[in-house]
């Protein structure tokens, strides 16, 4: 596959729920065994298709939040296997069943991995900066997992912006990376802060890009979360000098 380009695949294959497991009240991780998968690279997503009795269909987009070769902590999943991270919104069609219902052994089906601009590869050699808000963190973990899961040194910054620590996805993996060389781990919280934190809750403003962010010109800087948030976030790195060219964004909406 060629940097740069977009990697689509077209056909639906039959996929199983291997675990789910809880990330914060309304959210979960789920690991799926998907058959005849792909070459899978950090930062892709699957479709997911869900079909009623009736025939009805439902299909959403859901980032990769881990990969064969990298999953939780860096260490490898089984064959096949893929994780996202579902936040079930309550008019959803698709997320409520991901998080309440689905269980081992629960079949569904997946389309992907797609997408070619948005993905990391262990012999990247520039730092990366990532800046994710809520559950747009999935993919930006899936490539700190990647990164942990191969030889690479490259450094790594993740700001992660979210509305209070009960909120927190990964939240014991990211507490974890403290320890890990060349990586760096910053949350900002937007409503209510742990007692001592020194920011004040609220959202990211250009004194946090500041503070948190790499600076212009050092590298690959990554932004995923809701629209407004990376269009607003996109805006402050734009202001404080970083190329337009070197700012790689996912965005979304309900699900």
């Amino acid at each position: 596959m060629e940097r740069g380009t977009l990697r689509v695949s077209t056909d639906w294959r039959p996929a199983i729920c291997v675990q789910g497991r809880p990330e914060t009240l309304s959210s979960r991780s789920i690991r799926l065994k998907v058959d005849n998968l792909g070459p899978v690279v950090a930062g892709q997503h699957i479709d997911i298709r869900l079909t009623a009795d009736d025939g009805y269909q439902a299909v959403r987009s859901y980032s990769l939040s881990a990969t064969p070769r990298g999953g939780p902590g860096g260490t490898p999943l089984g064959n096949s296997e893929v994780e996202i991270a579902v936040e079930e919104l309550p008019e959803g069609e698709v997320s409520p069943y991901l998080v309440e219902a689905l269980a081992p052994g629960d079949p569904l089906e997946v389309r992907g991995p797609v997408g070619g601009w948005f993905v990391w590869h262990p012999t990247d050699s520039e730092p990366v900066q990532l800046i994710g808000g809520g559950s747009g963190v999935a993919p930006l973990v899936a490539i700190l997992r990647a990164r942990i899961a191969s030889t690479s040194a490259v450094p790594m910054r993740l700001l992660y912006s979210v509305r209070a620590p009960d909120t927190v996805y990964f939240a014991d993996e990211l507490a974890s990376y403290t320890t890990s060389p060349n990586i760096t781990v910053d949350l900002a919280y937007t409503r209510v802060a742990p007692h001592g934190e020194a920011r004040p809750p609220g959202r990211l403003t250009d004194r946090d890009i500041e503070n948190f962010v790499q600076e212009p010109g050092s590298g690959i800087v990554y932004v995923c979360g809701p629209n407004s948030f990376v269009a607003a976030v996109t805006d402050l790195l734009l202001a404080r000098g970083y190329d337009s060219a070197a700012i790689r964004t996912e965005r979304f909406g309900g699900a």
